[in-house]
């Protein structure tokens, strides 16, 4: 969910924008502009800094345990390898 400070901030400033002479419409047109950013920000369905940095952390840590049992597998085909035979390669056919 995003921070509705932000929004609030974001509408406040548009708000500001408005010339002089129209301030008395200022207060209405902080609460559409809220409304309109809020709509418009769920449609983008953001994530928050936070979600973002879970998933990050999370995808690291994902991807040292594929590279780790990635050098485990070769370890283990070097383990089974027949000695003085070269390792089969993705494109031999095995009859």
């Amino acid at each position: 969910m995003l921070d509705p400070k932000l929004l609030d901030d974001l509408a406040e400033k548009l708000a500001a924008a408005v010339p002089t002479g129209m301030r008395d419409l200022q207060h209405d047109l902080e609460k559409n502009f809220r409304a309109i950013l809020q709509s418009a920000f769920t449609k983008l369905n953001l994530v928050t800094r936070e979600e973002f940095e879970v998933q990050t952390a999370l995808l690291a840590r994902t991807r040292a345990k594929l590279d780790e049992l990635d050098s485990e597998v070769q370890r283990l085909e070097v383990q089974l390898r027949p000695t003085g035979r070269p390792a089969a390669s993705p494109h031999d056919v095995i009859p």
